[in-house]
């Protein structure tokens, strides 16, 4: 009864232990969402540097890397040398009991270690191991480096991002194929959880940079698979409805959905123009795809007569689906985002109170939420290698050998 509780308010995933040694984005997405929804979430980093998302910088906040606030929040935060035999053991010890590790080093990096999946799932064989990678450990290319840009180009995302047909290849404005590889090595965890949960073992949970771009590919791909030729680039519109796009207002873009028959006369009505209705152009769906310059051409002066106030209550009342185009500080400040609780704010030690992005999932009875800010570097060192039984004499004698960092080592060492 007493999990239950507990459970209802730290999330559905209270109980858990997760041990991440995954840095800058993928895997820190990963195991940010598993801590949001209440796991126990210890992120291992490098002694002296750690994460590299900690130099990634400006901008900053308080000297804090703002790149690395906003994806560990929720973690606590331990510093170990795993070049060292006293850094390994520590982690050994940790993943003795561990649910789930997360990795997104290059493939043969963790073996090298002494960490590799068969011998972690012979110390542990309930130990879920997910590695996220650039282009998985299998295939030809499971040996190279991946980065998001990289795996944007080569899933054919970068084909069919940009203006227009012809222009110079555009990636995608956030690093979609970092932050999907994330989601996905999350969705891979919970449903190895499960599958443990009847079997008792652990499994390899092995997703991609590369596969998830692929994933996104999905509309494309359709019109490829039936046609034989690959489409290009767009703009705002859409590859298989019209009119899906962005249009000027007076004052600034909206994005109108009218992407079905009975919105598209509704939209009409809304423009005060039933005579396009008649236009053999624009007569069905099949048909505006056909003409979709004609088309763009003949409703931007339109959508030019008025505001974008004006142009979303007249589509409102109309129910056609539009929406203001909102510059990142706007997305802030909307009351939308505010009432879901996706703007939220941590308390730092060093950077007081810092914002970052909400849990973008929602229990009606586990509710995760965003509990601690990110980690300082070694934070929580002493605090998590008390709990797995070491004293104080071990764990200062650690820290006096530089297998272990935590806040204080680091002002010790400052002193000397």
């Amino acid at each position: 009864m007493e999990n239950v509780v507990n459970q209802k308010k730290t999330g559905p995933l209270q109980g858990l232990k997760v041990v991440d040694l995954s840095h800058i984005m993928a895997g820190p997405a990963c195991s940010m969402l598993l801590a949001d929804m209440g796991a126990d979430v210890i992120k291992v980093e490098k002694i002296s540097c750690g994460d590299d998302s900690r130099r990634m910088a400006p901008p900053t906040i308080a000297d804090e890397s703002a790149a690395f606030l906003i994806m560990n929040r929720n973690k606590r935060g331990i510093a170990l040398d795993l070049k060292r035999e006293e850094g390994r053991a520590v982690l050994t010890r940790l993943l003795k009991d561990a649910d789930v590790v997360i990795e997104n080093y290059r493939r043969g990096t963790m073996e090298k270690m002494g960490f590799g999946f068969e011998s972690l799932h012979a110390l542990n064989p309930k130990l879920i191991f997910c590695s996220i990678s650039g282009f998985g450990r299998t295939g030809p290319y499971a040996d190279r480096g991946g980065f998001d840009l990289v795996a944007q180009g080569m899933s054919g995302l970068m084909s069919i991002t940009g203006e227009r047909q012809g222009g110079p290849p555009m990636k995608a404005g956030a690093p979609v194929t970092d932050i999907a590889a994330g989601i996905l090595a999350c969705v891979g965890i919970l449903a190895a959880l499960h599958a443990r949960a009847s079997s008792g073992q652990g499994q390899l949970v092995d997703t991609s940079l590369f596969e998830a771009g692929i994933a996104f590919t999905y509309w494309h791909s359709a019109i490829c698979f039936a046609t034989g030729k690959a489409p290009g680039p767009m703009g705002s519109a859409h590859p298989l409805n019209g009119p899906y796009q962005a249009f000027p207002a007076s004052d600034g873009w909206i994005t109108v959905g009218a992407a079905n028959q009975e919105n598209w006369l509704r939209l009409l009505g809304a423009l005060e123009a039933p005579e396009l209705s008649d236009d053999p152009r624009f007569v069905n769906n099949a048909q505006r795809m056909n003409n979709l310059s004609a088309l763009t051409h003949a409703l931007t002066p339109l959508f030019q007569r008025r505001s974008v106030a004006e142009w979303l209550r007249r589509l409102e009342e109309s129910g056609v689906p539009a929406g203001p185009v909102l510059d990142i500080a706007q997305m802030h400040a909307d009351p939308q985002a505010l009432a879901r609780e996706m703007i939220v704010e941590t308390t730092h030690p060093v950077a007081g109170q810092v914002k970052a992005i909400g849990l973008p999932i929602k229990f009606s009875e586990t509710p995760g939420g965003v509990r601690r800010a990110a980690p300082l570097l070694g934070q929580h060192t002493r605090e998590v290698l008390r709990e797995h039984g070491y004293s104080e004499t071990e764990i200062d004698r650690m820290a006096e050998q530089g297998a272990i960092q935590s806040p204080e080592s680091t002002r010790k060492g400052a002193k000397r």
